[in-house]
C-alpha cells in the first residue's frame, strides 16, 4: 500500500509511476473519495465531541430537542458513511503498485532486464543430451506420468536419485540460512484472501491462486505469504530488527497461459518446492539486506558449481509490490540458456503498510521495509541435474557428484 499522504501531495508522481508500470488505477476517483472521507471524519469528530453535551444543551434551551435528535441521527449516519468511504478508498488504493527505484531499467519484459554480472562458464553440449525431462525419464528419476495419474498435468514425481538430491538440497540451504541468523518456520500452506492482499499478491495475481472449494482459503504460491502474514497488525520493538525468517514449503500456482517448449518438463509446474528468505528491517537498512540475501543466493549457486548471471529487473518485468528487484539465472544445459532460478526484491514499506505492521523506533512508529528473496527451488535442482548430464555422467556418477556439490553447500559458513 502506498502512503496516502504521498498520493495526496504528489499525485502526478504516482500517476506517472502507474503509467510506466502499465497499471490503470482511478487515481482521480481515489482522491475524490479520500477527500469525501476526510471531510466526513472531520464532521463526525465534531459531532462526537458534543454528544456528551447534548442533553445539557437541550435542558438549558441552548438547542431544541428536535435539533439534539437531528445531531444524534447525523452522527449515526456519518459513522456508516465513513465506513463506506473508507472501504471505497481502500479498494482503489489497494490497486496501486509500489513506487519504482529511480534507476529501474526501462523495458517491456524479461528480455530487457540488464545483466549486472555472471559467474562460471557454461559447458558446450548438445541440449538434447542434457534434458532433465527426457533423460530423467529414461533413468527413472523424473516421472510426470504418475503425477498425471494421481493429480493432473503439471504435477510430477521426483524418484530415486532425484528425490534424494532435491530433499538434500533444500535441507542444505536451510542449514546455511540458520547459520547466517535466519529463524526457521514451518507455516501453513493455505492462507486467507486478506493475507494474500496484505502481502501484495491480491489483486495483482488472482488468476495464479488455487482456491479451496467452499473455503475462504487458497494454496500459497510461496511461504513469503504465510511468513509475513503472521506479523499482520504487529508492533515490533526496534531492537528486534532485523527479523530474519525462512521456511521450506510446497508452493502452488495455476500458471495459466504457461505452455510451449520454454515450459516443458519440470521447469514450470503447478506444484514446486521452495525455501524463502524474508527480512523485516529498518527502512534505512533495506538495500543492505537486499544485497545480503543476494550473497546467500550466489554463494549457494557457486558452491553447486552452476554458471549463473544476475540481472536487474526492468519495469515491465517487475511485479507490482517490488520497488527494486534482482533476478538470478542459472545455466540450464538442456535448454541451452540462462533461466531464472531466484528473485530478490526490496518491497520497501509496501507490504508493511498493507499488513499494518509497525516498528517502534526512537519513541516513534515506522513502517519497516521487507525483503523477499528465493533461497532455493526445484529449478536449482533442474539446473544441477542438467549440468551433471552435460558432463556425460551416468546415474551412479551423477548421484555421487550431486551429493558432493550439495555437501559443499552444506559446508558454507
Amino acid at each position: 500500500m502506498l502512503d496516502l499522504d504521498l498520493v495526496r501531495k504528489d499525485p502526478d508522481r504516482v500517476r506517472e509511476m502507474c503509467s510506466r508500470r502499465g497499471i490503470e488505477v482511478d487515481l482521480d476517483g481515489l482522491l475524490r473519495v479520500d477527500a469525501e472521507y476526510r471531510a466526513s471524519v472531520t464532521e463526525l469528530d465534531e459531532l462526537n465531541k458534543e454528544q456528551k453535551q447534548l442533553n445539557r444543551m437541550v435542558a438549558s434551551g441552548e438547542i431544541t430537542a428536535e435539533e439534539g435528535g437531528r445531531r444524534r441521527a447525523r452522527a449515526k449516519e456519518l459513522e456508516a458513511t465513513v465506513r463506506e468511504l473508507a472501504a471505497a478508498r481502500d479498494a482503489i488504493a489497494g490497486q496501486l503498485p509500489n513506487l519504482l527505484a529511480e534507476d529501474t531499467p526501462p523495458g517491456a519484459g524479461d528480455a530487457d532486464n540488464v545483466e549486472l554480472r555472471r559467474w562460471g562458464t557454461a559447458p558446450e553440449v548438445d541440449p538434447e543430451t542434457a534434458r532433465h525431462d527426457t533423460v530423467g525419464a529414461e533413468w527413472g528419476w523424473y516421472d510426470p506420468a504418475a503425477g498425471v495419474a494421481v493429480a493432473q498435468s503439471g504435477f510430477l514425481y521426483w524418484r530415486g536419485g532425484a528425490g534424494e538430491l532435491v530433499w538434500d538440497l533444500m535441507d542444505a540451504v536451510l542449514r546455511v540460512l540458520r547459520r547466517r541468523g535466519f529463524e526457521q518456520l514451518v507455516t501453513p500452506v493455505v492462507a486467507k484472501d486478506e493475507t494474500f492482499f496484505a502481502t501484495g499478491y491480491l489483486p495483482f495475481v488472482s488468476d495464479d491462486l488455487y482456491k479451496l472449494e467452499g473455503e475462504q482459503l487458497s494454496l500459497i504460491g510461496t511461504s513469503e505469504q504465510t511468513i509475513l502474514g503472521a506479523y499482520a497488525g504487529e508492533q515490533v520493538p526496534g531492537e528486534r530488527l532485523p527479523l530474519l525468517l525462512t521456511a521450506f514449503s510446497p508452493s502452488f500456482r495455476t500458471e495459466k497461459g504457461a505452455a510451449g517448449s520454454k515450459s516443458r518438463g519440470a521447469f514450470r509446474v503447478h506444484q514446486f518446492h521452495k525455501v524463502e528468505q524474508i527480512v523485516i528491517c529498518a527502512p534505512e537498512e533495506s538495500d543492505r539486506w537486499l544485497e545480503a540475501c543476494q550473497r546467500n543466493i550466489e554463494d549457494v549457486l557457486q558452491a553447486l558449481e552452476l554458471p549463473h548471471r544476475v540481472v536487474r529487473v526492468c519495469v515491465g518485468d517487475l511485479g507490482a509490490p517490488a520497488f527494486k528487484k534482482l533476478d538470478t539465472e542459472a545455466w540450464f544445459a538442456g535448454f541451452g540458456e540462462f533461466r531464472e532460478t531466484h528473485s530478490n526484491s526490496n518491497l520497501t514499506d509496501f507490504q508493511s503498510r498493507r499488513l499494518r505492521l509497525r516498528a517502534r523506533v526512537d519513541g516513534g512508529r515506522v513502517f519497516p521495509h521487507t525483503i523477499s528473496a528465493t533461497a532455493v527451488t526445484d529449478r536449482v535442482f533442474i539446473a544441477l541435474f542438467e549440468d551433471l548430464l552435460a558432463r556425460g555422467l551416468d546415474p551412479e556418477q551423477a548421484l555421487a557428484e550431486g551429493r558432493r556439490r550439495i555437501e559443499a553447500v552444506r559446508a558454507l559458513p
